[in-house]
């Protein structure tokens, strides 16, 4: 989450006329996350989240978010419903950017997650898994191996910028992947993008999984991967957590029991989830506009990961 478009008091006010959600009381840009702009809403009857989708997002996927999170919050699972107006619209224009107001589900993320936050996070994610077999909705990966040499091909004139070799390193990979990538993998959605962050916690339970932005249809165990690659390293990637890994791969397979095919495929998968975030996290780190109200975050964080599943081989799974 992020602040790239500004809002005027005038424009939230107009905004909320469209809903029965009470009077505005504030509104505040949420700095976390490079992705869209978001802010915390507050108004006479609850508090909610408001998103404006930024360039990246394409809106013509908005509809295909909006009806998973909805099917999702249907089963059961603790996601956050986006808010229907009084015409039954979720969808808006606001700021010149397509809108939503989305429920607030309370909790806090955790920095550095437990192997109980792990394995809570491995069931919940089976579970989403599951809870997909009968929607309808598809979204092709754009940020698997196509998307990959793109993201790749715009950043290496400037890759080495960030580290000496980065650059001949991506290439490397990315042609060692496409040679070695595997099909047929039970699939379905996922969620492509549950980091740590995008995980609410309340008294030592799940109380909320959001930001379902990147969504798309692919390998089921490749969503596990790139949670894996998120939750069980230090922050900077350059600690293993092998007691988060063996919770998050546990609480998973308590729900979904991996078939032969996703276990001989894991290590691959997850060099494959850490090449996609060195990427995009190069790409932001050298194109992110200087005055977005945005963290930007660090590429070589995966990049690190990334050589650590090179040497990792079948010991990433417990037996």
């Amino acid at each position: 989450m992020a602040v790239y478009t500004h809002l005027s008091g005038e424009e939230l006010a107009s905004f909320f006329d469209l809903y029965d959600q009470g009077t505005l009381l504030s509104a505040k840009g949420i700095a976390e996350g490079v992705e869209n702009s978001n802010y915390l809403i507050d108004t006479s009857s609850a508090r909610f989240i408001l998103t404006l989708y930024e360039k990246r997002v394409d809106a013509g996927d908005l509809p295909f978010f909006l009806a998973l999170i909805e099917h999702l919050a249907d089963k059961g699972l603790p996601v956050p419903r986006p808010i229907h107006d009084r015409a039954g619209n979720v969808l808006q224009m606001l700021g010149g950017r397509p809108a939503c107001l989305i429920e607030f589900l309370k909790g806090v993320s955790m920095d550095e997650p437990t192997p109980a936050d792990c394995h809570a996070i491995g069931r919940v994610l089976a579970q989403l898994h599951l809870a997909v077999a009968d929607f309808k909705g598809t979204r092709p990966n754009t940020l698997s191996l196509d998307g990959w040499q793109t993201l790749a091909e715009q950043c290496a004139g400037r890759a080495d910028e960030i580290a000496s070799g980065l650059s001949g390193d991506i290439a490397v990979e990315i042609a060692a992947l496409a040679d070695l990538w595997p099909a047929d993998l039970p699939s379905g959605v996922i969620h492509a993008d549950l980091f740590p962050d995008n995980a609410l916690f309340l008294d030592h339970r799940i109380s909320g999984v959001i930001d379902f932005y990147f969504a798309c249809t692919d390998a089921f165990a490749y969503d596990l991967a790139i949670t894996h690659a998120a939750w069980c390293f230090s922050p900077d990637g350059r600690d293993y957590h092998a007691e988060n890994a063996r919770a998050l791969l546990t609480g998973y397979c308590e729900e979904r029991p991996l078939s032969s095919a996703e276990r001989q495929a894991f290590p691959l998968l997850c060099r494959g989830a850490a090449l996609r975030f060195t990427l995009t996290r190069a790409y932001d780190w050298l194109n992110t506009p200087a005055d977005a109200m945005v963290n930007r975050k660090d590429p070589l964080a995966f990049h690190r990961r990334l050589q650590f599943y090179r040497g990792a081989g079948q010991d990433l799974l417990p037996q």
